[in-house]
């Protein structure tokens, strides 16, 4: 658990230091996102690092909202995806490393365009029926935002995978409470999610997603939910920014870069744990 919590430390270092380098990028999201990509990467996950698109014999992740792909870029590169040094061509004229992942640059790992959001769980669900049809027992795992609950297609896909009994699938929603222009209770109050899911005949669980022991028991326990009939939804409490104190639970956060100052002031409190890029 210690090694997963080093990991986690250095994600977060190399995303403030990916958005600090070009000025532009979401930091927020991706630092409240940081223990569970770390924790489904390097320990619940089976995947292949070699990379096929079509995933067959393996675990597979969407990431919905695209926007956070600084910490789903330094996990993959950290996991074996591509060269760590890639890391620091973040959102530069001809990098595979886009501002929201895309699959036209081929970067291993990515296998959905994202971005717009309200997508990821539609292709989850078909992701997880093309499993069923070719008798792959893997998973599909997909990560939202709770803003991005705002997005209507989300809502059709989660109708269809209930009725469609997509048992092979755990969707999490990153529950910070925060989006682009405020509170999400400000902005589109999404009242009891829970009551909401249990509604429409998922199986529900929820965990501290800013705890990496919370967040390996509640992973291993949506798994032990799934091939049940129904699709399971982890509701992931975590806090906007986190590791960094003065980014910490605000939407201010969201979408901005920190500057040279404020790049000091968060690697202090980041210590390097596996090496910079």
């Amino acid at each position: 658990m210690h090694q997963l919590k080093e990991i986690a430390t250095q994600v977060r270092r190399d995303i403030v230091r990916m958005v600090h380098g070009v000025q532009s990028g979401h930091p927020g999201g991706s630092l409240g996102c940081a223990d569970f990509l770390t924790a489904l990467y390097f320990k619940e996950m089976i995947h292949d690092k070699s990379f096929k698109m079509d995933g067959i014999g393996e675990d597979v992740f969407f990431l919905s909202n695209g926007h956070i792909s600084p910490v789903f870029y330094s996990c993959l590169a950290r996991s074996g995806y591509f060269p760590i040094r890639e890391l620091s061509t973040f959102r530069k004229i001809n990098s595979r490393l886009q501002g929201h992942p895309t699959t036209h640059e081929h970067l291993p790992g990515v296998r959905m365009a994202s971005g717009s959001l309200g997508q990821g769980l539609s292709v989850a669900v078909g992701a997880a029926l093309a499993k069923k049809l070719n008798n792959d027992s893997h998973i599909v795992y997909s990560l939202h935002g709770d803003g991005e609950l705002d997005e209507g297609q989300n809502w059709e896909a989660i109708l269809f995978a209930a009725h469609k009994k997509v048992d092979n699938l755990i969707a999490t929603i990153d529950c910070n409470g925060q989006q682009i222009d405020g509170s999400t209770d400000d902005v589109m109050k999404l009242g009891n999610l829970r009551a909401k899911f249990e509604a429409f005949d998922w199986l529900v669980t929820e965990m501290d997603g800013n705890d990496m022991d919370e967040v390996i028991s509640g992973i291993q326990k949506a798994k032990s939910l799934l091939c049940k009939g129904k699709p399971v939804i982890i509701l992931m409490r975590t806090i906007m920014g986190k590791g960094v104190d003065f980014m910490e639970g605000t939407h201010e956060w969201h979408g901005i870069a920190p500057n040279d100052d404020q790049l000091q002031k968060a690697l202090q409190q980041l210590p390097e744990t596996l090496g910079d890029y």
